[in-house]
């Protein structure tokens, strides 16, 4: 499969350019960016081809990757699916839910594939656990805290102009929605509190009546930071197993995933459907912390 890149910013070197060089499915076409040097640079380094002109690198490919913020993202994914390209779209695909699910519109009317790149979904540890906890059911609530700072000497994520603006909220929030909501089902009503330095504090009800509670930073304290996270019920506590950081590996079975699909094959469960009800999670959320309402979704 004809690759193009979008995008040639931190992730794009740690994850998406690497795993498309890399993968024997692929064959990695060209690459564009908003920097036309440092879209040149990444290109040379995985033997593609720059490209100063975004319709031009999608007409030359079978299907896109993006590595860009989630409005940018949104543009540029919903004019590769009128065109019949496959997508595979870093997570959240869009900033709010009508730009997501015009996107979601033109995959289904082109009849592509579309995977949301949600990273520790495509390690194996993490997927047997949902498998398992949906096996057992009978949860009452989960409890999510995803706290870090990305403004550290060296974090290379620091610079990023949209996870300043936006925070924990949009920029762990998907991981963490993503994670229950197979679980626990879908999601009737979101409650959320800002507090300060960044700390989004939200409450999901379930359709079923369980309560998940997030926790979100990417500005904590580096004596609060933490990664917990785990399941209550009548089956007792399941804790969400560590697994190791291996970007470059999540992103390939993520494209192994997109492949299968636009070959005929089962639509991944992390496809832009399921990447649109993250994000009109993660919309109501904002909506609630602006207004102060608990916000109901149909």
């Amino acid at each position: 499969m004809r690759f193009g890149l979008f995008g040639t910013g931190p992730w794009a070197h740690q994850a998406h350019a690497p795993a498309l060089a890399a993968h024997q499915d692929v064959e990695f076409v060209g690459v564009w960016g908003r920097n036309a040097e440092k879209a040149a640079a990444l290109a040379g380094e995985h033997g593609a081809e720059p490209y100063s002109d975004i319709d031009a690198l999608i007409a030359d490919v079978d299907a896109i990757a993006v590595a860009l913020p989630p409005d940018v993202q949104a543009d540029i994914a919903l004019r590769a699916a009128r065109a019949g390209k496959h997508l595979l779209l870093d997570k959240p695909p869009a900033f709010t839910a009508a730009a997501a699910d015009e996107i979601v519109a033109a995959v289904a009317e082109r009849d592509v594939a579309g995977v949301v790149f949600f990273t520790r979904r495509f390690m194996p540890q993490i997927q047997e656990f949902v498998e398992r906890a949906q096996e057992a059911g009978g949860w009452l609530e989960a409890r999510i805290d995803h706290l870090g700072s990305i403004f550290q000497p060296g974090n290379p994520f620091g610079e990023s102009a949209w996870r300043k603006e936006s925070g924990g909220l949009w920029d762990v929030g998907p991981h963490a929605v993503a994670l229950v909501l197979p679980i626990l089902g879908p999601v009737t009503e979101v409650t959320a509190l800002a507090g300060t330095r960044d700390m989004s504090h939200i409450l999901l009800r379930h359709a079923e009546g369980a309560i998940s509670t997030l926790t979100l930073s990417v500005d904590a304290p580096a004596k609060l930071e933490r990664e917990d996270a785990a399941l209550y019920g009548e089956s007792g506590v399941a804790v969400v197993p560590p697994v190791p950081w291996l970007p470059v590996e999540a992103f390939g079975r993520a494209l192994d995933a997109l492949i299968g699909a636009a070959n005929g094959g089962s639509p991944s469960p992390l496809d832009v459907r399921f990447g649109a009800e993250v994000v009109r999670i993660l919309a109501a959320a904002a909506d609630s912390i602006a207004s102060g309402r608990t916000i109901k979704l149909g």
